[in-house]
């Protein structure tokens, strides 16, 4: 195997292991973007728990994180607006990373 080679495993891996840390950290936003939002929906433990679920799985509907936002801004109604959800997620995306990374 040339040097060549190896650089490029090297880079195919690096490119691997960075998607897979994104993902967790989106899903770990997600998760702490549903706490939230539960909390101020008052639900209680079991409650919040399917809560995370949904949200989660509504990540799923379409490319990037709108479909999150939208469906966290529906729930909560009238208590909060998509920026107010989207300035939310904002901040929970870096407490997310930081908390994948150090798991990393």
């Amino acid at each position: 195997m040339t040097t060549f080679d190896d650089r490029e495993n090297a880079y195919e891996n690096k490119f691997a292991h960075d998607a897979e840390l994104n993902f967790k950290a989106e899903a770990r936003c997600n998760k702490l973007l549903a706490i939230w939002a539960a909390e101020k929906l008052g639900k209680n433990e079991d409650e919040t728990k399917a809560y995370i679920t949904e949200v989660i799985k509504s990540d799923f509907e379409e490319a990037g994180h709108d479909d999150v936002i939208r469906k966290v801004a529906g729930d909560l109604g009238g208590a909060s607006s998509e920026d107010e959800v989207r300035a939310k997620r904002a901040e929970f995306i870096i407490v997310a990373r930081e908390q994948v990374l150090s798991e990393a």
